[in-house]
């Protein structure tokens, strides 16, 4: 199992965990996607006792400290060339639990700018393949809103089968959402 950071690469796709230094080009990503993005992105329930939102900064540390404790993986999407890494989206292999269950499940976004272009299904299919390989994972889930179709094609390419609807699974966009659910297991089996 390879340690913590972790970077998978698929010829001119890279996915590695963010650095301090990624700030400008994320914040510039999710300013341009705002739109596009706010249909799909989770949102918190107002509670008395929410706290702010993260900032880059924290949201890295706290990144690096659940990919070292095996909780979650959160990757940047990278295009990446002979000079610069350009980066194009998120891909996270989150809520990993080991004995008995061996799952996770993974979320995704992409920059609108490179969406249609195989990028996304590309870096599920590389995260996926770690997780069976590396982690030894029996179970991936995908959830997504029944009215992304983009997010439905990238799971059903990407090998996830459809296996039921969770009523008001996530809080999304400011409400309780139904989610879809695909999944897909691993094909070796580890006893």
């Amino acid at each position: 199992m390879r340690s913590w950071p972790l970077v998978i690469a698929d010829h001119e796709l890279l996915l590695r965990p963010f650095r301090f230094r990624d700030r400008a080009q994320w914040n510039n990503v999710r300013k341009v996607n705002a739109d596009w993005l706010a249909p799909w992105e989770a949102t918190r329930p107002a509670l008395d006792f929410d706290s702010p939102l993260p900032t880059f900064y924290e949201m890295v540390r706290y990144y690096n400290k659940e990919g070292r404790a095996l909780r979650a993986m959160s990757l940047g999407i990278w295009l990446k060339s002979d000079s610069e890494e350009k980066f194009i989206g998120q891909i996270t292999l989150g809520g990993l639990v080991f004995g008995a269950y061996r799952g996770g499940h993974i979320g995704y976004w992409i920059d609108q700018r490179f969406s249609n272009m195989g990028y996304t299904t590309r870096a599920v299919q590389a995260l996926t393949d770690y997780a069976f390989k590396e982690l030894q994972l029996h179970r991936i889930e995908i959830n997504l809103r029944p009215e992304n179709q983009a997010s439905r094609k990238v799971a059903e390419k990407s090998g996830y089968y459809y296996e039921g609807l969770r009523p008001r699974y996530l809080h999304i966009a400011g409400d309780w959402r139904d989610h879809l659910t695909f999944v897909r297991e691993n094909p070796n089996n580890f006893n």
